[in-house]
């Protein structure tokens, strides 16, 4: 991610997508979004565990989910009011939205 402004709208996006109830936290609920194609991206803190980063990323690849690790565990809390290390979204128009302002 390149700049604040983007990540800014990032966090904002996130926040909303949360009240919105478009958010799976957990890993285990995540594992299930991810299997059941619920999820259309799948958010891991950078300051996350290296055991749970492995298997993420390798279930995001296998069932082709779109996988991110620029936010760290404070920001996606700041963000959602919830302390997780792994979000997954389920919705495809925060999804797509939420990419935009990774990629840029």
């Amino acid at each position: 991610m390149t700049n604040e402004l983007e990540k800014q709208k990032l966090l904002n996006l996130l926040g909303l997508a949360r009240r919105a109830g478009k958010l799976v936290t957990g890993e285990d609920l995540v594992l299930g979004a991810i299997r059941n194609g619920k999820a259309s991206l799948v958010l891991f803190a950078a300051d996350g565990g290296q055991s749970s980063l492995k298997k993420f990323s390798n279930k995001t690849t296998s069932y082709n989910v779109p996988f991110d690790t620029s936010l760290t565990r404070s920001e996606m809390g700041d963000a959602t009011g919830l302390a997780r290390s792994v979000i997954a979204v389920a919705d495809r128009g925060f999804a797509k939205k939420m990419r935009e302002y990774l990629n840029n």
